[in-house]
């Protein structure tokens, strides 16, 4: 059974929460909320314990400031993007980036050669990469000591990503300027940690973009045989050809698994007109194009080849 996934539906979502946490902790927003909730007095005296406490949350702007991002992924490409058109100076580091990503990011973005490089030239550095055994404290106590002072980190990729209590530690210190996340975030921390509840993918936008993508995807592959984002196949996909036969073949892989399926095909006099075979730990998946129909005795045929697992028949159209 193939499992889908929706990578990049929420990239949006998640770009402007991005944008916006650059902008509260840029302009101290949420320590001014906080003190403007707790005034009180008749006009006169609000009045003038604004204009008196207003001292204490000069900000910055972002034009000429530096965004390091790490993860050049859907959402990764977005925040860079956004960013440039902000007026930042922006860095990416991605050593796996895809040819899909690179020809969507703008050519403005610089390459940082590692992620120490990334971290000793961003003021801003944005997170954006899954949790793996290499990814987990990848910003940590070492990290922070390159990076300039009251520099601003985002998270919103998963919390174990950043060493929080290194954060801490540096903001208590006076090293970084704010930490930002969508996690729930250590308990009491200081001020200038700003955290919000898992808002990521949380528009309507969003969700409504998951079900289609999937929707699409799943059209596809009952329709083509195709394989978009799925979490257990690998991705396979091929154009098919009008007046032709497409076969879509579940194997594991193992050697000689195409030399089988194509014997049995040349020996129904069935010429392969396309060929695709690509593989998953385990798991391969193989499409064929046909010239011509497949009788059920082919399919039966190939079901037949030790270690293929399924086989289906989509007629020419």
């Amino acid at each position: 059974m193939v499992v889908f996934n929706a990578p990049g539906a929420n990239a949006n979502a998640v770009k402007e929460l991005v944008l916006s946490g650059m902008l509260l902790a840029a302009r101290n927003i949420p320590q001014a909320l906080d003190f403007v909730k707790k005034l009180d007095g008749d006009d006169k005296a609000m009045h003038l314990a604004v204009e008196d406490g207003k001292k204490k949350f000069v900000g910055f702007e972002l034009p000429g400031r530096t965004l390091g991002v790490i993860g050049l992924g859907a959402i990764g490409v977005k925040v860079a993007n956004a960013a440039l058109e902000l007026g930042m100076t922006v860095y990416g580091y991605d050593p796996a980036m895809t040819v899909t990503n690179a020809w969507q990011l703008n050519s403005g973005v610089r390459q940082a050669l590692s992620v120490d490089d990334l971290v000793s030239k961003s003021q801003f550095i944005s997170v954006h990469v899954p949790l793996l055994d290499a990814t987990r404290g990848l910003i940590n106590a070492d990290r922070l000591k390159l990076m300039p002072k009251k520099g601003v980190i985002l998270n919103f990729a998963r919390e174990a990503i950043v060493d929080e209590k290194a954060v801490i530690e540096s903001l208590d210190a006076g090293g970084l300027h704010a930490y930002v996340c969508d996690f729930r975030a250590m308990p009491q921390g200081p001020p200038r940690v700003i955290a919000t509840p898992h808002l990521g993918a949380s528009t309507g936008e969003a969700e409504d973009n998951c079900a289609v993508m999937v929707a699409d995807q799943l059209r596809e592959f009952l329709e083509l045989g195709n394989v978009r984002n799925s979490v257990n196949f690998p991705e396979a996909v091929m154009a098919l050809l009008p007046g032709k036969t497409r076969l879509c073949i579940v194997n594991e892989n193992v050697p000689n698994m195409v030399g089988q399926i194509s014997t049995t095909l040349a020996k129904h006099n069935l010429n392969i007109a396309d060929l695709l075979n690509k593989s998953r730990g385990d798991l391969a998946y193989t499409i064929v194009d046909v010239d011509s129909g497949c009788a059920q005795d082919v399919v039966q045929e190939l079901q037949g080849i030790q270690g293929v697992l399924s086989v289906r028949c989509i007629p020419a159209r």
